[in-house]
């Protein structure tokens, strides 16, 4: 008799497909029936939250890293019992300052009127450790996500991340077990945001990821897929 796998809902974030978790999904496979939500088609987190949750079963986990992780908040506003673990990767409860927001809608309109540039050259290094600035093999399949996800889908998910709300407040309702992960040279959604998150959510597990900027599971592939199996494995939800 095998085990029940763990229905797992995992979250992307801007710009990324579900090659962010195909080390996982592959190394999991034996406790855990994991499903990539489509964040691509809407332009608010609630939708893209509803849309995901018509995807799964009646409990499951969920793994969201960076703008994944404003769509688990949103989830979790939408049904709370649903979610029978949460695991935040590089992601934050804060709203948008207003200088991030600016150069948010900058960004919007650069790829409204000229090319989309996706994950250029130039934005690879935000993404990733020092140490993986030269990884040719890493930047491809991050530039790759990228121009897959596309302008249109681009554009609708920066729209649901200039309009999040301050999720804050939101972190002493929640009750599922939950690890914060951060990778320890993250530039996007640096340590503080993962502490804030941490020290919010009662009995949360903090977890700093050497060697990983903003994607621990593209660049820290087994080590995210260990943490993640004791995650799923660790006692009852």
């Amino acid at each position: 008799m095998g085990m029940t796998r763990v229905p797992l809902l995992l979250l992307p974030g801007l710009l990324c497909d579900e090659r962010l978790w195909r080390a996982q999904i592959v190394d999991l496979a034996d406790i855990a029936e994991s499903k990539v939500a489509d964040l691509t088609q809407d332009d608010r987190l609630e939708a893209m939250a509803a849309r995901a949750l018509a995807s799964m079963p009646a409990r499951f986990a969920v793994a969201a890293l960076s703008m994944g992780g404003y769509v688990a908040f949103s989830l979790l506003r939408l049904a709370p019992e649903r979610v029978t673990r949460l695991a935040l990767f590089d992601t934050s409860a804060r709203p948008d300052t207003e200088i991030a927001a600016r150069r948010r809608r900058g960004l919007m309109a650069l790829a409204s009127t000229g090319r989309f540039r996706g994950i250029g050259p130039r934005l690879f290094p935000q993404l990733v450790h020092p140490d993986r600035h030269g990884d040719a093999a890493l930047a491809a399949e991050i530039i790759g996500m990228a121009e897959r996800v596309g302008r249109a889908a681009f554009l609708r998910q920066q729209a649901a991340i200039l309009h999040r709300p301050d999720f804050r407040p939101d972190l002493a309702d929640i009750r599922t077990d939950t690890l914060v992960v951060v990778g320890e040279a993250d530039q996007l959604t640096p340590l503080d945001r993962a502490e804030e998150i941490a020290v919010g959510i009662a009995g949360a597990r903090l977890v700093v990821m050497p060697g990983c900027g903003h994607l621990p599971p593209m660049e820290q592939p087994d080590a995210v897929s260990a943490l993640l199996r004791d995650w799923l494995s660790s006692g009852a939800p």
